[in-house]
């Protein structure tokens, strides 16, 4: 989204520039934008494999690939490990190998969905040509951990080796996962608030409609979303709902504390160095211990505030970070439900009108349960299928008043049909998998493969 106006390379000598590096995302509203990113998991199509790295049909060849559409290489040293395009925004690598793609920041909900439709049909062409295939999962349906291939970029180097000291599913989390994200924009520090807080508290209700992770290892797991439950047992110093939101003098100050607060992982001087579980307070003040004497530069902070991992974060936008990849439909339903909520002034209100009843005990206990639960997950007496309807009415509301309307004359409330089936019916995408799975399937997980790939 809207890049920070100022030198990266400039020094930090105080909170003010961290605060100002929000503050710098405030935007009238006709330049509020929508930003949609979302990943899918590379396989081989003769045994349903992940990918290496290297090879004539590894995750490097098809990045080459991808480069006949325009896409521009980016390099790590002599490693290939992301593409660019101006206007188009960049398709990178997670940990485990997973695509992602990285929208523009687009005007409307057509525009995304067109733009998911071209990136799809161009990875079809590059993956045809490999003999590879691209899922549409939270969480993969049957690899283990040892059987994933790590990407070659420093910073995932880092990760995997701090993670197993701060929760049980990092590893997990990094490359046995899959979402669709959402980036938003916001007004003015108060319009950020609400939006934060009603995103927040809101999040397990997205969860629970694009749940679609029950496997693991080829068996069903106990959850519907295990994606979002991998979250719950990665790293609690930089995950999780922060209820500090909700409460008085929230602001962007409050934020930038926040995230003062999250341990670091690394710096980037030439490569990237481990100075993970040290204090960027420390760092400010030149008394980090990796780095004695040295201050950060606007660029560190641009690369910490990404290290945080809430379900909705602030950079200079909104990320809400909530929801298992999926299906196309599903993929352009995320961006309409959320800008359907959050970019009409009394569809917001009303929406903050519906969650600000709720406790910090209450949304804390929902985004525990959801995972396993999904819509039959319940608060304030309600069971989450009921506020997803309701929910789901105040976005279609929202996307009405916006009227951004395609060639045909549509507005952006179709994106919406294939959630509104999920909550009219109380039968969530994991759901059918689990009666497919125990059906059509004969207990045989690689048919999502066949069922589920782009």
């Amino acid at each position: 989204m809207k890049p920070f106006r100022s030198d990266k390379a400039d020094l930090v000598t105080s909170k003010a520039q961290l605060v100002a590096t929000l503050e710098s995302g405030c935007k009238p509203k006709d330049l509020w934008r929508i930003g949609t990113e979302h990943e899918k998991f590379p396989y081989d199509k003769v045994d349903f494999k992940p990918l290496s790295y290297e090879g004539a049909a590894g995750i490097r060849a098809f990045l080459e690939g991808m480069q006949r559409f325009g896409w521009e290489p980016v390099t790590e040293g002599d490693n290939l490990i992301a593409l660019k395009q101006a206007d188009k925004g960049s398709i990178t690598l997670e940990p485990g190998g997973q695509v992602e793609l990285s929208g523009a920041p687009l005007e409307d909900v057509h525009q995304t969905c067109n733009e998911v439709m071209e990136h799809l049909s161009q990875v079809k062409d590059v993956s045809d040509d490999l003999g590879i295939g691209m899922l549409g999962l939270g969480f993969t349906p049957d690899w283990r951990q040892e059987d994933i291939h790590w990407m070659p970029k420093g910073r995932y180097k880092i990760m995997r080796n701090y993670m197993p000291k701060v929760g049980d599913m990092g590893i997990d989390m990094m490359t046995r996962t899959c979402t669709v994200q959402v980036n938003l924009d916001y007004a003015s520090e108060a319009d950020m608030v609400k939006k934060l807080r009603v995103s927040l508290a809101l999040q397990p209700v997205a969860t629970a409609l694009w749940a679609n992770s029950p496997f693991t290892e080829g068996k069903p797991n106990g959850f519907l979303s295990h994606r979002a439950n991998t979250w719950l047992h990665t790293d609690a110093d930089r995950t999780g709902q922060l209820p500090f939101v909700f409460e008085d003098g929230m602001g962007f100050e409050r934020y930038v504390d926040y995230l003062l607060d999250v341990p670091m992982y690394f710096v980037y001087r030439n490569g990237y160095m481990d100075v993970s579980g040290q204090s960027f307070r420390k760092y400010m003040d030149g008394t980090m211990p990796a780095l004695p004497g040295e201050v950060p530069t606007i660029a560190d902070w641009f690369d910490h505030m990404s290290t945080a991992f809430p379900e909705v974060r602030i950079k200079n936008y909104i990320e809400l970070r909530g929801a298992d990849a999926g299906p196309w439909g599903r993929l352009c339903g995320l961006p309409a439900f959320w800008a359907g909520l959050l970019y009409d002034t009394e569809v917001l209100d009303g929406a903050w009108d519906l969650v600000k009843g709720w406790t910090v005990e209450d949304r804390e206990q929902l985004y525990r349960d959801v995972p396993s639960e999904a819509l039959e997950a319940r608060i304030k007496g309600r069971s989450i299928q009921e506020v997803a309807k309701v929910v789901l009415d105040l976005s279609e509301a929202g996307l009405k008043k916006r009227a951004r309307l395609d060639k045909e004359g549509n507005d952006e409330t179709g994106f919406l049909r294939p959630l509104k089936r999920i909550a009219d019916t109380g039968v969530t995408p994991a759901e059918r998998m689990l009666d497919l799975f125990h059906g059509p399937w004969d207990g045989d997980v690689s048919n999502s493969y066949i069922e589920f790939s782009y």
